[in-house]
C-alpha cells in the first residue's frame, strides 16, 4: 500500500461495522490509511471488518464505544494514538434513524437521536482536535442524510439532527481552517442498504426517485469520502456532497 493516496494516515469512523460505514472502512484501507473501527456494540461486526481491511493488507483496530458518552469517544481517540501515533481522518457516521410521529415523540426519544448523529459528532471532534491539529492535513467527515435537505414525515428528530450536521460543518470549517483541518458533509440518499425485518425501508424513500433510476451502493457513498480525504480535496471545505443519482433534483 506504499504509493495509495492515504499511505501513512490513521482514520477513525465511526458506526463502521456494516452498511455505509463498513464501506468507508474499506475504501480508506484500500487507500492506505490505517482504521480504527467503531461500533456501539456489536463486536462481532466491527471485528469482522477489521479482518477484512487486514485481507486487504491493512491495520485495524476495533474500539466498541457509544459515540454519544464522551468518556468512551476521549478513549478511542487516545487509544488511536497510541496505537497508530495519531489522528489525520475522521469520519461521523455512527446516527440512528427512528420513525416516529412527531405528536407521539417524547423527549428521551428525541434525545436520543440528537445524542448519537449531534452530541456524538460534537464529542469526537473534540476528542480528536488535538490530533488533527498535528496531523497538518486533518480531515473531518460528517455524513449527513437526504431528509435533512427534503424533510420527511415522521422524522422530525432525524431531519433536525442531520440538518444539525451541516451547521457544524461549516461552522467547523471557518473554526478549524487555520489549523490546515478540512470539514466536509457527505449526503447519502437512497442508497440500497440491509435492514433488520423489524426495521422496514424508511418511509421517505418510496416519496423520491433517482434520475438514474437506480439505488446506490453503500461504495459510491466511501468513493466520495475518500476523495475528501485525499491530497486532491485540500481546497474543498466546507461542503454538503450529495450522493444520490440526483434524487434531491425531485425532490
Amino acid at each position: 500500500m506504499a504509493d495509495k493516496e492515504l499511505n501513512g494516515k490513521v482514520a477513525i469512523i465511526t458506526g463502521a461495522g456494516r452498511n455505509i460505514g463498513r464501506a468507508i472502512a474499506l475504501a480508506l484501507a484500500e487507500g492506505g490509511a490505517s482504521i480504527v473501527v467503531n461500533a456501539r456494540n456489536n463486536r462481532t461486526e466491527a471485528e469482522a471488518v477489521a479482518h477484512e481491511i487486514e485481507a486487504l493488507g491493512g491495520e485495524a483496530l476495533v474500539h466498541i464505544g457509544d459515540v454519544a458518552d464522551a468518556a468512551a469517544v476521549q478513549a478511542m481517540a487516545s487509544a488511536a494514538v497510541k496505537r497508530f501515533g495519531g489522528i489525520d481522518i475522521l469520519i461521523n457516521n455512527a446516527a440512528l434513524r427512528r420513525e416516529k410521529p412527531f405528536a407521539e415523540m417524547s423527549h428521551p426519544e428525541w434525545r436520543e437521536i440528537m445524542d448519537v448523529t449531534l452530541d456524538g459528532a460534537f464529542y469526537c471532534v473534540k476528542a480528536c482536535l488535538a490530533a488533527l491539529k498535528q496531523s497538518g492535513t486533518g480531515t473531518v467527515v460528517n455524513i449527513g442524510g437526504l431528509s435533512a435537505h427534503t424533510g420527511a414525515k415522521n422524522r422530525a428528530h432525524v431531519v433536525t439532527a442531520k440538518a444539525g450536521l451541516i451547521g457544524l460543518t461549516r461552522a467547523l470549517a471557518h473554526d478549524l481552517a487555520d489549523d490546515a483541518i478540512t470539514v466536509n458533509c457527505v449526503v447519502p440518499g437512497l442508497i440500497g442498504t440491509p435492514r433488520p425485518k423489524d426495521r422496514p425501508e424508511p418511509a421517505h424513500h418510496l416519496t423520491h426517485g433517482t434520475v438514474t433510476g437506480a439505488r446506490g451502493r453503500p461504495e459510491d457513498v466511501a468513493t466520495s469520502v475518500r476523495f475528501l480525504c485525499g491530497p486532491g480535496a485540500r481546497y474543498v471545505t466546507g461542503q454538503a456532497i450529495h450522493v444520490n443519482g440526483g434524487a434531491y433534483l425531485g425532490a
